[in-house]
């Protein structure tokens, strides 16, 4: 593609979360320039957990079945006290699953971040510069100025409407803003270490995911796709990083579990697990996101999620801004939402990292007996997705609602002739059609003429779940998907909300929620006003 100057949305860093942000800009045809300083995608895993909102933001944007065939079951995740003892169990809610995927899985990174490089530089508003950094940007009135390098030397100078650092925990776009973190106080020192194990290690394996909360050399393992296996182990005082990663040391710590003739050692990387989380997200034009805007420990695999999180938060409010739908203070809401979500989450991991780390025998045997304690001496099952928090800032309805902030579910429905084990919500409803609000309903004696003038002005998009489970009936307004469902899940999520209708924003979280026609009117007055002033 011939070079151009002005663009859009220049997108710096073209890891996961920058590849979601160009594929999602340029799915809705806007003009984006994504520059990267490597020109190949990293071949060793980094993130191995992905979970039913990111497969929702695949599935939106095309490529979740190119990406299943490198996906697999998060096993359940057991937890063991200092003298071997069960104390804690994690594992994923039953079927019927509310996103319409498992909501917890593995993955093999490196053919996924390709197949999400390929989706977005196949657009056709899409450029991408390969081994090319950013060398530096001035914001004008106009826009944002660009400065960048390629690796033979060549400078270029581009302008954009909005630069998006998606540029990794060292951002270069971060740093040249000055931007601090702020630390959540966690600083421990780990080696990961990816093995590709054979038939005979596999035998020799837990078949769950364990947690070794030792103090001895607290250890996590984790069972990623096909003979992918995981450790994360915790290095002592006096423990030299880089000594730990020689492949000597690996094989030392592993024969724990395996020998050498189990398997071939595929990365081995010491880390310093950090919470910290940006103190801005946004100065003028410009944005930070993923590992620019925070960083986690690992404990319940949420690093590559919160990334993608944070694009498809931005990118939606960036392109109804352009289009003229929304005013530019919408997108002040990207920090009041994303950093609150971060910090809530990254606090939770942190508990679970504490948990986990407890090096003082006597302190993880109180600990040990308190978990136990609060589990009746019984352990319950918690659900992993249940530690990620709702929304809880920025863009939501001002009638407090237990729904609000919450991810709306994805049904598999019947929709007109389709087979009997119907579709997903989103693709039914045209969930390729970037950008649009929803209303869905219980029937349609929620629709008034008042609701449908206020829905107009947003641009919404009305669905009916046809409270009869009948699809001959015509629903009650033109242009609206009447639909029946087969699991029962939204059925079950209105009567467990007490509500008729639900004003579900592009990226699926819910705005707010009605019981009645006037309630409902008044919340997209409401809306109306935020979005327009």
């Amino acid at each position: 593609m011939a070079a151009n100057n002005h663009y859009e949305v220049v997108v710096v860093g073209f890891g996961p979360s920058g590849a979601v942000a160009a594929g999602l800009l340029g799915q809705r045809g806007r003009k984006v320039l994504c520059v990267d300083r490597s020109r190949e995608v990293y071949d060793k895993p980094r993130a191995i957990a992905v979970d039913h909102e990111i497969m929702r933001v695949f599935q939106g944007l095309g490529v979740v079945e190119r990406i299943a065939e490198h996906v697999a079951v998060f096993p359940p995740s057991e937890y063991y006290g200092v003298d071997g003892q069960l104390i804690k169990r994690i594992d994923t809610v039953p079927k019927p699953w509310p996103l319409g995927y498992m909501p917890t899985m593995v993955f093999t990174q490196p053919p996924v971040e390709a197949a999400l490089r390929e989706h977005a530089s196949a657009l056709e508003s899409v450029e991408v510069a390969l081994g090319t950094e950013l060398v530096g940007f001035e914001e004008t009135a106009q826009g944002v100025t660009v400065n960048l390098k390629d690796d033979a030397g060549n400078t270029r100078t581009v302008t954009c409407d909005y630069l998006i650092g998606c540029d990794g925990a060292s951002s270069t776009v971060r740093t040249q803003l000055g931007i601090a973190y702020e630390d959540l106080v966690f600083d421990e020192p780990w080696l990961v270490v990816d093995v590709r194990v054979n038939e005979s290690g596999i035998a020799k394996l837990p078949k769950v995911a364990v947690q070794y909360c030792e103090p001895s050399r607290p250890c996590t393992y984790i069972v990623g796709p096909g003979g992918h296996r995981r450790w994360e182990i915790m290095l002592m005082p006096g423990e030299d990083p880089r000594e730990m990663q020689t492949e000597a040391q690996v094989w030392k710590l592993l024969s724990r579990w395996l020998t050498r003739e189990d398997g071939e050692l595929w990365r081995a990387a010491s880390y310093r697990f950090h919470a910290l989380v940006a103190q801005e997200w946004r100065r003028g034009r410009v944005f930070i996101a993923g590992d620019a805007a925070h960083q986690q420990p690992p404990f319940i695999g949420q690093g590559m999620c919160q990334g993608i999180r944070d694009v498809v938060n931005l990118v939606w409010k960036l392109d109804a801004v352009m289009q003229g739908e929304a005013q530019s203070a919408l997108l002040d809401s990207y920090a009041a939402e994303r950093g609150l979500h971060v910090r809530r989450l990254t606090t939770r991991i942190k508990e679970i990292g504490k948990l986990i780390c407890e090096r003082d025998v006597v302190a993880a045997r109180e600990r040990d007996a308190r978990l136990l304690r609060e589990a009746g001496g019984q352990i319950k099952t918690i659900a992993r997705q249940d530690i990620v928090p709702k929304l809880e800032a920025g863009l939501l309805a001002n009638a407090a609602h237990a729904a609000n902030g919450t991810l709306f579910p994805q049904p598999r429905v019947l929709h007109g002739d389709e087979a009997d084990e119907g579709m997903l919500l989103d693709i039914v409803a045209g969930g390729a059609v970037p950008g649009r609000w929803r209303i869905v309903t219980l029937g349609g004696d929620v629709v008034t003429d008042a609701v449908q003038a206020a829905a107009q002005r947003i641009g919404v998009q009305f669905i009916e779940l046809a409270p009869d489970g009948d699809l001959q009936h015509a629903a009650v307004l033109p242009q609206t998907h009447r639909i029946v469902e087969i699991d029962g899940v939204l059925a079950g999520w209105f009567q467990r909300n007490e509500c008729r209708a639900a004003i579900v924003r592009p990226d699926h979280y819910v705005y707010g929620v009605a019981t009645d026609a006037a309630t409902l009117a008044a919340s997209l007055l409401q809306l109306d006003a935020a979005l327009h002033g």
